[in-house]
C-alpha cells in the first residue's frame, strides 16, 4: 500500500472516473483552493490539493446513490493500492448530511468549506455579463451567501464553519477567489 499519491497518478484517476467538464472544473477549483489553504495553514500542499482534486471521484459512478458518496472514492483509492487515512477521512467527512459521516478535524471542515465555496463563486460568476471571475470581490460573494435562493444547493453552514478553523470568512473568501482566478483560463471563467 502507498501512503501518498503523486499528482500525475491523481490526474490519471480523475481522467478515468470523471468525464463531465463541470465536475472536472469543480474538482480542480477545490484543488487550488485547498492548496492555497494548505499554504495559509502551513500544511502539506500536495496532500491537501490532491484531496481536493479527488474528493468527488465517485460521483459519476454512484449516480443517485449519494449514501455511497465519499465511501466509494475511498474504495477506488484502496483498489489502486493507496492507504492515506487523513485523506480518506476528509473525503468521507465532506459528505456529512448526505451520509452518516461527520466532520471532525480542521482538514475535514476545510475540505467541505472549499468544495462548497466553488459552487457559490461559480454561480456568482455565471450571472455576470462577462461571466469572468476577474475583479470579483469577496463582499459580493458574502452578500450572495445571505440570499438562500441563490445557489440554493450550496451548503452555507459548511462555508461558515471555516471560522471554526481560526480563519475568518473574509480571509477564506479572498483566498478562494484568488485561487480560482489562477485557473480561470482553464475553467473558462
Amino acid at each position: 500500500m502507498k501512503n501518498e499519491i503523486n499528482y500525475s497518478d491523481a490526474i490519471a484517476l480523475l481522467d478515468k472516473y470523471i468525464k463531465s467538464p463541470a465536475l472536472r472544473y469543480h474538482n480542480r477549483e477545490t484543488e487550488v483552493i485547498m492548496r492555497s489553504l494548505a499554504k495559509h495553514f502551513s500544511k502539506n500542499e500536495d496532500l491537501w490539493g490532491i484531496t481536493g482534486l479527488l474528493h468527488d471521484l465517485d460521483l459519476e459512478e454512484i449516480g443517485e446513490n449519494l449514501s455511497a458518496h465519499g465511501y466509494r472514492t475511498v474504495e477506488i483509492l484502496k483498489e489502486n493500492a493507496y492507504e492515506i487515512p487523513e485523506m480518506f477521512e476528509a473525503i468521507i467527512a465532506h459528505t456529512e448530511g448526505l451520509t452518516d459521516a461527520k466532520r471532525k478535524t480542521d482538514f475535514d471542515i476545510i475540505l467541505a468549506s472549499a468544495e462548497n465555496i466553488t459552487g457559490m463563486i461559480t454561480a456568482y460568476v455565471l450571472i455576470l455579463p462577462d461571466k469572468k471571475i476577474a475583479g470579483i470581490k469577496s463582499s459580493s460573494i458574502k452578500k450572495r451567501l445571505k440570499q438562500l435562493r441563490f445557489a440554493a444547493s450550496v451548503n452555507r453552514d459548511f462555508i461558515y464553519d471555516i471560522e471554526k478553523t481560526g480563519l475568518s470568512l473574509d480571509e477564506f473568501l479572498d483566498i478562494s477567489i484568488l485561487a480560482m482566478q489562477e485557473i480561470a483560463e482553464e475553467t473558462g471563467m
